[in-house]
């Protein structure tokens, strides 16, 4: 994959929220030649995840339907952007969910799924509702030691101050800051 694929994993329970909105800004100035998708995982419907890692042989079968195409969408990107808004100190629960399937994905006989994201670029983009930033701290560990233990890269961090709805478009620091961003 020499052209840069970015594809944007968006984890809010709200349409067009904060952390959306600075991920559209970000996306305005990717590499030249890169391209971009969008996923927003409240619009799919992907099963909990079931640990089946010690029955029987510890394989998973190969998802279908939307878990499927989401698999898919993931191993076609070279960069994925995870843009969860700060949920108790981490990421939301549609991106733990999709994370939990990568538990899946790497036992599904044939894919190969931690193989291929090794050397991939592993982003997060959030907005939290304190002007305290660090408190996104526990997200953005939770998205670095995935990509350590997928032999990815973690590319970095885009966090935004937005309490209220609309609020990310008053953090002009930020959105200077993502301008640049994906530039890195």
């Amino acid at each position: 994959m020499s052209e840069r694929s970015f594809l944007f994993v968006l984890g809010s329970s709200r349409a067009g929220g904060n952390t959306e909105t600075l991920a559209r800004a970000a996306a305005e100035h990717l590499p030249e030649g890169a391209t971009a998708s969008w996923v927003n995982l409240t619009d799919l419907d992907v099963p909990s995840f079931v640990d089946l890692r010690h029955e029987g042989d510890g394989s998973y079968p190969a998802p279908e339907g939307d878990a499927a195409d989401l698999l898919a969408a993931t191993l076609a990107a070279t960069d994925l952007v995870i843009a969860s808004p700060l949920y108790w100190y981490s990421v939301s629960a549609p991106v733990k969910l999709y994370l939990d399937h990568w538990s899946a994905w790497m036992r599904v006989p044939g894919v190969d799924f931690r193989a291929r994201m090794a050397g991939r670029r592993l982003w997060a983009i959030s907005s939290v509702s304190n002007e305290d930033r660090h408190l996104a701290d526990p997200l953005i560990g939770t998205l670095t030691n995935t990509a350590t233990f997928m032999k990815m890269t973690f590319a970095g961090a885009l966090i935004g101050y937005a309490n209220r709805p609309g609020d990310i478009l008053n953090d002009a620091e930020t959105l200077t800051a993502a301008e640049s961003f994906f530039l890195s």
